[in-house]
């Protein structure tokens, strides 16, 4: 009887072995996201603070790595163009966040941080304002477990929608990047839908990322919290470097190569331990209000990035 396996151990091997599968190429970003949502609301997750923290670094990792497979200046050719739209798009789904939540009587803080999620990159940016807009953990776990639902949504939605619209790669990539919260999301739905399509969208994603420092700015001012420490996304800055020496240095296409590989296998098993981390306790945090805002404003910016890429490319 010493040598039974208890169904915590049991649960445990199934989750490595379901964590390897996806450093394969048998699986997909999306149905790696699928393994991990399948798994956390059917028999939990036994590392949850190894899950946390294995999601947020090995994402950052990845895409400092898919920078060794861009050029710079042509990344940037690419980035400007979502540049156009970015400050109405910010500034739009922020006022509209804020009086559609007092509207529907969510609270202020809830409000902004679903409305921050939305206008720029999803988690890392309620992360980013949430300790300055002096949130608390009920507050934070509804307004990330809301945008988290509607990424995972997006993750297998958006390629769909894509094809069915026969958007170009360029077109697809510009929509992703405006249109979805979390760069992981994101680079996965880029992914999927092919490589120019990953190349721009995670370029756009990351450049629109950069939002997080005025945003903070002017939440210490909207919440009269002055003094508070700005986080910077430091790694965006890495995989701008990673993007120069990829531009500006003989290295041999072998290895940059073989890192964009294994930044990619990276990226699929960050969104296997993303869908692991969606207990059933975070859906049941996420009511209806708060999933509400968070729909109407993806679809206010869904619709009009998709209009505005639709007339001008």
């Amino acid at each position: 009887m010493g040598n039974t396996v208890s169904s915590k151990q049991l649960n445990g091997i199934i989750y490595l072995i379901l964590a390897f599968l996806c450093l394969t190429s048998y699986v997909s970003a999306p149905i790696a996201l699928l393994l991990g949502l399948i798994f956390a609301l059917t028999l939990g997750f036994p590392f949850p603070k190894f899950n946390k923290k294995a999601s947020k670094y090995l994402l950052q990792i990845s895409v400092v790595g898919l920078g060794f497979g861009m050029n710079l200046l042509d990344s940037l050719k690419a980035g400007s163009d979502g540049m156009l739209f970015t400050l109405f798009s910010v500034i739009s789904v922020m006022v509209i966040g804020i009086v559609l939540g007092k509207w529907l009587n969510i609270g202020k803080v809830p409000s902004y941080l679903i409305a921050s999620g939305t206008a720029i990159c999803g988690g890392s940016a309620i992360a980013a304002v949430g300790p300055i807009a002096k949130a608390n953990e009920s507050e934070m776990s509804v307004s990330l477990a809301t945008i988290f639902v509607l990424n995972a949504i997006a993750l297998f939605l958006f390629p769909v929608l894509g094809h069915w619209l026969n958007l170009t790669q360029h077109q697809f990539g510009l929509w992703a990047a405006i249109a979805i919260h979390d760069t992981s999301s994101v680079v996965g739905a880029g992914a999927t839908f092919g490589e120019e399509a990953l190349k721009i969208a995670t370029t756009v994603k990351l450049t629109r990322a950069l939002w997080i420092i005025p945003l903070s700015l002017f939440t210490s001012f909207y919440f009269k919290s002055k003094g508070d420490k700005i986080t910077i996304p430091w790694f965006i800055l890495f995989f701008i470097l990673a993007m120069v020496l990829n531009t500006y240095l003989n290295i041999p296409k072998a290895i940059t190569h073989n890192i964009v590989s294994v930044s990619r296998q990276s990226l699929t098993l960050t969104l296997f331990f993303i869908g692991a981390g969606l207990s059933r306790s975070t859906l049941k945090s996420v009511g209806i209000k708060p999933l509400v805002l968070g729909v109407s404003l993806w679809f206010f910016i869904g619709i009009i990035s998709l209009a505005f890429i639709y007339f001008l490319f």
